[in-house]
C-alpha cells in the first residue's frame, strides 16, 4: 500500500516536472488560458453563489438557535457567522463543491482526449500535451478559484445577514456591529491562501487522473470519480495543515 503511495506520487510529480519542462508558445497558451478561466470561473459561479448563500443563511438560523439567550448579545451571530465564513466555510465548501463539478470535468475531458488517441496525436506532432492540456486549467483554476472565493464569502455573509434580517431573528444593525467586531485582515489572507492551495490540488490531481485514464469510456468514469474523491480528501487534509501552520 505504501509502496503503490509512493508511486502514484512521484508519477505525479513526473507529470508536473514534464508540465514545466517545454511550455507552449505564449500566444497559444495565453488563448488557452483565457477559455479555461472562463470555463472554471463563469462556468462555476451559479453554483458557488447558491451554495454560499444557503450557507451563510442556514449557519444564521442554527447559531441564533444554539447560542442566543438573555445573556448573550444578538450581535455574537454576525461575529460567528462572518469569522467562520471567511475561515472556513467559504473556502472549504466552495472548493469542496468545485471539486465535483471542476475536477470531474477536468478529468472527463482530459479522459476522452486520452482514449481517442488525440494526446498520442499531439506527441506525434511534437506538442507537449501536459503543458498544452493541464497547464492552462492549472493556471487559470489559481486565478479564477480565489475570485470565487471571494465572492462566496460575500454571499455568504450577505445570505446570512438577509436570514437574520427576514426572519427576525436580528436586525442588521446588529449584525453588522457582530460581523465587524472582531475582522481581521488575516483572515481573509488566510481565506485566500486556503483557496490557492486547494485550486492547485484540484486542477492537478484531477489533469492528473485525466491524463492517464486507460480503459476506454469505463475508465473515463473512473478518473473522474477518483479525481473528485482524492481532490476533495486533499482538500480536507491540507485545510488542516494549513490551520496548524497560519494559525
Amino acid at each position: 500500500m505504501n509502496l503503490s503511495f509512493f508511486h502514484f506520487f512521484g508519477h505525479y510529480l513526473l507529470f508536473l516536472k514534464g508540465m514545466m519542462s517545454r511550455p507552449e508558445k505564449f500566444n497559444i497558451f495565453l488563448k488557452r488560458l483565457a477559455d479555461e478561466m472562463y470555463k472554471i470561473g463563469i462556468g462555476s459561479l451559479p453554483i458557488v453563489a447558491i451554495t454560499a448563500l444557503f450557507i451563510g443563511a442556514v449557519t444564521t438560523v442554527q447559531t441564533a438557535y444554539q447560542l442566543v439567550s438573555g445573556l448573550i448579545s444578538k450581535s455574537i451571530i454576525g461575529t460567528i457567522v462572518s469569522d467562520s465564513t471567511i475561515l472556513e466555510l467559504g473556502p472549504t465548501i466552495s472548493c469542496l463543491v468545485l471539486s465535483g463539478k471542476v475536477g470531474a470535468h477536468i478529468a472527463s475531458e482530459i479522459g476522452n482526449m486520452r482514449i481517442s488517441e488525440q494526446i498520442d496525436a499531439l506527441d506525434v506532432m511534437g506538442i507537449n500535451a501536459s503543458a498544452y492540456l493541464a497547464l492552462p486549467k492549472i493556471i487559470a483554476g489559481i486565478i479564477m478559484i480565489p475570485l470565487l472565493n471571494i465572492i462566496a464569502i460575500t454571499l455568504s455573509i450577505y445570505g446570512g445577514y438577509m436570514a437574520g434580517e427576514l426572519s427576525g431573528i436580528l436586525t442588521h444593525e446588529e449584525f453588522i456591529t457582530g460581523a465587524r467586531s472582531t475582522f481581521k485582515g488575516f483572515t481573509v489572507f488566510f481565506s485566500t491562501v486556503k483557496a490557492v492551495t486547494f485550486a492547485f490540488i484540484i486542477t492537478s490531481v484531477s489533469s492528473y487522473q485525466g491524463f492517464y485514464t486507460t480503459g476506454g469510456a469505463l475508465g473515463v468514469g473512473e478518473s473522474s470519480t477518483r479525481a473528485v474523491v482524492y481532490s476533495s480528501v486533499l482538500v480536507l487534509f491540507f485545510d488542516y495543515i494549513l490551520a496548524e501552520i497560519l494559525l
